[in-house]
């Protein structure tokens, strides 16, 4: 197994609203109720962090079984912080993504921490969500004009 595609398909319920089929998975995105959203579901922007979660999860047990590791427990918190002047439109000075991302992996594990600190390091380097947030990736954008629509 080498090269693996993920795809998702997305239809807009409203301005804030986004039904989104990911394979079996039926996903809503929302916003908060201050940016016009019901809350209903997670923002992207936390969605950007439960996927990166998700991976450091899934990677951090495959890495820990490897490396004969036990994890009796593994806790992720996470946050993100934002200046919401750009994608508001108010400045374009500041970036519209993070500014930075906060991560605490509490572990319960009988290793003693250098291990667990090796095990990070590993983990960090086989994430691939990581790599996406930390190295810059191509992002081609299209859009396409439609004649009609139907519902």
């Amino acid at each position: 197994m080498t090269e693996m595609k993920f795809a998702i398909a997305g239809e807009s319920r409203n301005a804030t609203h986004l039904d989104v089929d990911a394979g079996r998975h039926r996903v809503v995105v929302d916003e908060p109720i201050e940016l016009g959203g019901n809350k209903s579901a997670p923002n992207p922007f936390e969605y950007i962090l439960a996927g990166y979660a998700g991976c450091l999860n899934a990677v951090g047990h495959m890495v820990a079984r490897e490396m004969g590791i036990t994890l009796h427990k593994l806790s992720i918190e996470m946050s993100g912080t934002l200046n919401s002047n750009r994608f508001m439109g108010r400045s374009f000075e500041e970036r519209a993504g993070f500014q930075g991302i906060e991560v605490d992996l509490q572990v319960y594990s009988d290793s003693d921490s250098e291990v667990l600190a090796r095990w990070l390091e590993v983990v960090e380097t086989r994430c691939p969500i990581y790599d996406n947030l930390v190295n810059p990736t191509p992002v081609k954008l299209n859009v396409y004009k439609l004649e009609s629509v139907y519902y």
